[in-house]
């Protein structure tokens, strides 16, 4: 007797296993499910400063650890220290000569007239501001140096004749304002017939401080 022949390209059971409810892959083992945390085989995250593994960075001077010669980053050297202005202006020194010459003058007024006698430290005081002041504001021009000491020159003259109204105006008992208002010219007669050799030094040493003081601004 001769055994049945099967048909052809019988169908096979998929991957060993018995479809269930139609679905021909239902039996296929598969990697089983994660379960809990899918990254739990993952290390622990780090705690605390997240860089905590770097080397802690110096406290102050930020370039502290480098070596000796090393220049800080865009450093660029020294600071660049730009030359102060030039002062070369003629006409404010001259005229701050003027108003320093009137003030000083009439300070130096006001101290000889109250002890009655010329100082010649005040003298070389007054010339001294003068040039100084000048020089500091205008530069150190010959021409205004050459102005301070002329004004110096009259600053000490103006501190004369306010010193000799302040001691006229003692002795009439009148004031001091109609000295100089009313009786300038007595003022200044008085001033030619007292003058003498110490009258004369005190306007030159007046002169002289002014140049030293413009020298000193410059």
């Amino acid at each position: 007797m001769s055994q049945p022949v099967q048909p052809p390209n019988q169908p096979q059971q998929p991957f060993g296993g018995q479809p269930v409810d139609g679905n021909p892959y239902a039996g296929r083992p598969g990697p089983a499910a994660p379960t809990g945390n899918p990254y739990g085989q993952q290390p622990p995250a780090p705690t605390g400063n997240p860089y905590g593994q770097q080397p802690p960075a110096p406290a102050g001077n930020p370039f502290a650890g480098q070596q000796p010669g090393q220049s800080a980053p865009f450093s660029g050297g020294a600071p660049f220290s730009p030359a102060p202005p030039a002062r070369n202006n003629i006409l404010l020194g001259v005229l701050v000569a003027l108003g320093a010459a009137v003030v000083a003058g009439i300070l130096y007024g006001v101290i000889a007239g109250s002890i009655e006698r010329e100082v010649g430290y005040a003298a070389v005081g007054v010339g001294f501001l003068v040039g100084f002041a000048a020089s500091k504001v205008g530069g150190s021009n010959p021409a205004i140096v050459g102005a301070a000491a002329v004004f110096s020159i009259g600053a000490v003259y103006l501190g004369q004749l306010v010193g000799i109204s302040m001691v006229l105006a003692d002795v009439a008992q009148i004031p001091f304002s109609e000295v100089v208002g009313d009786h300038f010219g007595t003022v200044t007669e008085a001033w030619s017939q007292e003058a003498d050799f110490m009258t004369y030094l005190f306007l030159g040493l007046g002169a002289i401080a002014a140049v030293g003081g413009a020298k000193k601004a410059g």
